[in-house]
């Protein structure tokens, strides 16, 4: 199976099935259907441990991308971890559902795992487009313009 998935925390129900599916479109987006991504769903406390040891920041995040792919040919791609409790907030400030924004973050993480970045404001744009794009295909109808509210400087 390309996609393992996770769920480390307890405080949400998530939607095991959905994250499943949009991870498999992401991949495929990206040309890489066959590869493997593990999806691991955390609690702030977690995901502030996780970014604090590899990235050198004690601030809680909602999603890290660890690219594990070693040389030559491996199906592992890498594993995309997501802050549950972050996620909730978020979807709550601009009105979406947990499951969206959950499902946001974890094409974001294979995003991040196929090469793309978002550390400049061009590149991030041109990420939050493919994104919208990986996500109005999967969903068939394009996500609301808010679940990008604040993430984006005005254009």
């Amino acid at each position: 199976m390309p996609v393992a998935l996770e769920n480390r925390q307890s405080r949400a129900r998530v939607p095991r099935r959905r994250l499943h599916e949009i991870a498999q479109a992401a991949l495929a987006a990206v040309g890489r259907a066959r590869a493997e991504v593990h999806v691991t769903l955390v609690d702030d406390a977690a995901i502030r441990r996780l970014n604090a040891r590899y990235r050198g920041s004690r601030k809680r995040t909602d999603v890290l991308a660890f690219d594990l792919a070693g040389p030559g040919p491996t199906p592992l791609l890498g594993e995309v971890i997501v802050s549950v409790d972050t996620a909730a907030r978020q979807a709550e400030a601009v009105g979406v559902s947990l499951a969206l924004e959950l499902d946001l973050l974890v094409v974001h993480g294979i995003l991040h795992l196929a090469g793309w970045d978002d550390a400049h404001p061009r590149e991030a744009q041109r990420m939050h487009e493919r994104a919208r794009a990986i996500l109005t295909r999967a969903h068939r109808r394009p996500p609301p313009a808010r679940l990008w509210a604040g993430l984006l400087p005005p254009a």
